[in-house]
């Protein structure tokens, strides 16, 4: 074994053991030690168009995410998985020898770049500190731009500040309720806020001779509406169960519960009974999710295990 063998085998060892220090930091949090999805960011951004832009000169640090492999690499691009070693022991060594390789193939969306083909190379450019690397750039339109995040959820709260930014301005609801703090975990919400107002418009309007304005609509579903929804989840403590989340979260997600409910029993059911029969079948305690993740972790070493001897694809 010569030298450039010996030390990228050591450069996979090292950077193999960074991604499972990182992925034990992170044991009640995964998703802040998981590589992005480009398809989830697809999911939350929605893009309308794909413009191909040819090879271009891009920076490591703006590179956050993967196409296909984003459960092979940590966050920062570390290798999770053993199977990996031998293709990027060999990309490595060609880093160690200053042997060019082909460009990477990207999409870029949003001011971020997602490994198409190449996610190798990125880890090993990476692992090393390289700064800059050749890719072959296809675009994904889209209005919003996002700064470089260390995880799905700086995106996810990225995403839901330009949600709500749009919100407020384009509907005055600020301004007409006085409310700044109508907030969300995830993304979508305002749209769905958007829409149970004006299905509160629409029951407004029905047997009036003349159609209220939307201004008028937005200040009766705030007061008659979300406001004793958001008072009962106060009274109750509700968020004490369920972590991270919001008086928003939890009145859209009590709205669909008792439309449910409506459904099955018909319309005789108060709000409190919907609100406490939500907190006990959907609360999920500590200890469950703690062995949730550990089942997880068992998992995946079983499935890094049998893939260890399996062929590079």
């Amino acid at each position: 074994m010569d030298f450039s063998s010996t030390q990228s085998e050591e450069d996979f060892n090292k950077a193999h053991n960074k991604a499972f220090i990182n992925d034990i930091l992170h044991f009640l949090s995964p998703e802040e030690a998981s590589l992005i999805s480009l398809n989830d960011v697809k999911q939350m951004i929605k893009p309308v168009n794909e413009t191909y832009i040819g090879m271009k000169v891009i920076p490591i640090e703006k590179i956050v995410g993967s196409e296909g492999r984003y459960k092979d690499f940590d966050n920062r691009f570390f290798p999770k998985s053993s199977h990996l070693k031998n293709r990027w022991e060999h990309v490595d060594e060609a880093a160690i020898k200053s042997i060019n390789l082909p460009p990477i193939k990207v999409y870029e969306i949003a001011g971020l770049y997602f490994v198409r083909d190449g996610n190798h190379r990125v880890s090993v450019a990476k692992s090393r500190g390289t700064e800059f690397i050749d890719a072959e750039v296809v675009s994904l339109q889209s209005e919003i731009v996002l700064k470089k995040p260390d995880n799905i959820n700086d995106i996810v709260k990225q995403i839901i500040n330009y949600e709500k930014r749009v919100f407020y301005s384009e509907t005055g609801f600020g301004d007409i309720t006085d409310y700044w703090c109508l907030d969300f975990s995830r993304t979508g919400r305002y749209d769905v806020i958007y829409n149970h107002i004006l299905t509160h418009k629409y029951y407004i309007n029905q047997g009036k001779t003349e159609e209220i304005s939307m201004e008028d609509a937005l200040l009766s579903w705030f007061n008659n509406v979300y406001v004793p929804i958001a008072t009962i989840i106060q009274e109750k403590h509700i968020l004490r169960s369920f972590p991270k989340r919001t008086i928003g979260d939890l009145y859209v997600w009590i709205v669909r519960y008792w439309d449910d409910l409506k459904q099955k029993f018909g319309d005789n059911i108060s709000l409190t009974d919907v609100v406490s029969d939500f907190k006990k079948n959907y609360k999920v305690p500590l200890h469950r999710r703690i062995i949730n993740r550990i089942k997880c972790i068992i998992l995946r070493k079983a499935m890094d295990s049998s893939n260890s001897n399996s062929p590079d694809l």
